[in-house]
């Protein structure tokens, strides 16, 4: 006997399936003066990541794809009350994870300038939080990206690839919310990009195949968050293609680790070495003695210096990004 034609959905099925689940909210009351956007500043990357906007009044915009599922948030109110406004599947869980997101795990009573510059740096952001995202593959997707190549070249390949393969944020639709917000791929979904689309985004093999080892672990990397950072970073740096310089780039965004510095930079100890000797030209062992007195609280310096100090100047033209057909 053939199968039965399902009807047609209704026209009241239809607007209930055009109609975004209701949000949900929760007012947070930092303990401390908190800067919200220079704390949640490392997650955006770039001016057009598809995942995180700043708008005109302050209001900032953030879709992820939870343990839940995929879930936008919207942070508004003062800094003395921060409201949080979320949608989707994963609403809940990002509501739950909102003081950490902003800071209330991070304690920086343990942290003591030791250079004028940081003592400056360190009074005048008061509010800045290190974030914690609880999301590790997040993190380290983008982290792979930029491995070896230009910060412009890293930012477009990470746009291009949720633009493709990501699927727009749930929440309402109007004048006030940002276009083109999107959620990056579950792990299937990456697995499922094609060769031609990674060769388009300016992706080589090499670091789309550490992209492709991460996610065939799936959930399992997310439990790291619950992981000590010294053994999150010793597991993540099992994944061939992922060493120290992408393990601290994750971590100090799914952990809020403070000591989480990043060795293997091409332009960090320059601009660490400047800021703190005038020396135009530093190496990595140079970087470490110079945050040696900041042990345990070394990439909280590296934030603040970063903050407050230019780096030092350019002596020749920025590298051209490679053209990709």
């Amino acid at each position: 006997m053939p199968e039965e034609t399902p009807p047609p959905p209704t026209v009241a099925a239809q607007a209930r399936a055009l109609t975004p689940a209701p949000a949900r909210t929760r007012t947070w009351a930092p303990p401390t003066p908190l800067d919200v956007r220079r704390t949640l500043m490392p997650l955006r990357r770039g001016g057009g990541d598809p995942t995180f906007r700043i708008a005109p009044d302050g209001t900032v915009w953030r879709a992820s794809r939870t343990p839940a599922g995929p879930a936008t948030l919207r942070l508004t109110g003062t800094p003395a009350a921060i409201e949080g406004t979320a949608w989707g599947p994963g609403a809940q869980w990002m509501l739950d994870g909102l003081p950490a997101l902003l800071g209330a795990d991070d304690d920086p009573s343990a942290f003591v300038p030791r250079h004028r510059i940081v003592h400056a740096a360190h009074r005048r952001h008061p509010g800045l939080r290190l974030t914690r995202t609880g999301l590790v593959l997040e993190s380290l997707i983008p982290s792979v990206l930029e491995q070896k190549v230009t910060t412009i070249e890293a930012y477009r390949a990470w746009r291009l690839l949720l633009l493709q393969h990501g699927e727009a944020a749930p929440g309402p639709q109007g004048a006030d919310v940002p276009r083109g917000l999107r959620v990056m791929p579950d792990p299937r979904g990456w697995t499922r990009v094609p060769s031609w689309d990674w060769r388009g985004a300016g992706v080589d093999n090499k670091r789309a195949s550490a992209i492709l080892r991460a996610v065939r672990l799936g959930a399992r990397l997310d439990t790291l968050a619950g992981r000590p950072v010294e053994e999150a970073s010793a597991l993540l740096q099992t994944i061939p293609g992922i060493g120290p310089w992408t393990a601290a780039e994750t971590l100090q965004r799914s952990h809020g680790a403070p000591d989480a510095v990043t060795v293997g930079d091409l332009h960090l100890p320059h601009h660490i070495g400047y800021a703190l000797t005038g020396e135009p030209r530093s190496d990595d062992e140079t970087m470490l003695r110079l945050l040696a007195p900041y042990e345990g609280q070394r990439h909280r310096a590296t934030r603040l210096i970063l903050a407050v100090a230019p780096g030092p100047p350019r002596h020749a033209p920025r590298m051209a990004p490679a053209r990709h057909r």
